[in-house]
């Protein structure tokens, strides 16, 4: 990646994989999105963020890009605001603000609907607020079952599954290895089976029926676990761990690989500007 950062959010539209905000060495917030080509390994610059942000959350959404919440400082200052990107125009606009301002959440599209989980305002959140990106409209849905920030979220057959995180509000203790499952068809919350190691300031990601969970960490520990929950089976496996371990990085899945982008690979403040690729 040509800009080294951490605490990054990463989506795709098509073959393209955008990487949006982050922290630098300073621990300052970065408005910079750059663009991984997948099918010409390349990489180019894109009009920047209207604002600086880290720990935000990116989704894609009928070719455009969506960003939301995160922190606009080094001070972690939470904002409410939603951003879309157009790859057309290269410009980007403003949607109508979350109802909660927060950062280190997720966020994930499904038929339509933007999903916005957890995070971290003024306290640990359990909130689960819903975008309809057509009417523009948020509405609020059934919070999750544990309050929890920089935790992972993949979406299967229509479910959303948030995985791991912490509880503790400032620093990286109290990881929780909770894998919670939200129907949103029936807008309701169940349980499936925990992931077999505690970890936040992670990232998965899902091909077909499985998802994958890469990095994380501790106060003393940078992790390279990677490991596949197969959600048919409801069974976790653990997989070749990552060459570089890593946390606030992202990961998406593109054509049946796995790209993890970013990512510090020191407890605390540190980034990386590495592209590996896992091949399940």
């Amino acid at each position: 990646m040509p800009t080294a950062r951490s605490e990054l959010a990463v989506t795709n539209i098509g073959e393209d994989i955008y990487v949006i905000g982050g922290l630098d060495q300073h621990g300052d917030p970065m408005d910079i999105v750059e663009v991984y080509n997948v099918k010409n390994n390349s990489w180019k610059s894109v009009a920047s963020l209207p604002r600086e942000l880290h720990h935000t959350a990116a989704a894609s959404f009928n070719g455009k890009l969506y960003v939301v919440g995160g922190f606009i400082s080094n001070e972690w200052i939470p904002t409410d605001q939603l951003f879309m990107y157009d790859p057309i125009s290269n410009k980007w606009s403003e949607g109508k603000s979350m109802p909660t301002a927060r950062g280190a959440l997720t966020a994930f599209f499904v038929n339509g609907t933007l999903y916005a989980m957890g995070g971290q305002s003024n306290r640990v959140l359990d909130i689960n607020e819903a975008y309809d990106a057509i009417n523009d409209n948020w509405v609020t849905l059934v919070p999750m079952q544990t309050a929890r920030h920089h935790a992972a979220s993949a979406v299967v057959d229509n479910k959303i599954y948030v995985i791991g995180g912490r509880t503790a509000m400032y620093s990286a203790t109290e990881n929780v290895n909770v894998n919670e499952v939200f129907d949103t068809k029936t807008e309701k919350w169940t349980e499936a089976l925990a992931m077999p190691s505690e970890r936040s300031g992670i990232w998965a990601a899902a091909i077909n029926s499985s998802f994958f969970v890469f990095g994380g960490e501790d106060l003393t520990k940078i992790y390279g676990n990677n490991e596949e929950y197969d959600a048919q089976r409801d069974i976790w496996l653990p997989r070749e761990p990552m060459p570089t371990p890593r946390h606030g990085l992202g990961a998406v899945s593109v054509d049946n690989r796995i790209f993890i982008i970013g990512g510090g690979p020191e407890p605390g403040l540190s980034l990386s500007d590495i592209n590996e690729i896992y091949s399940p």
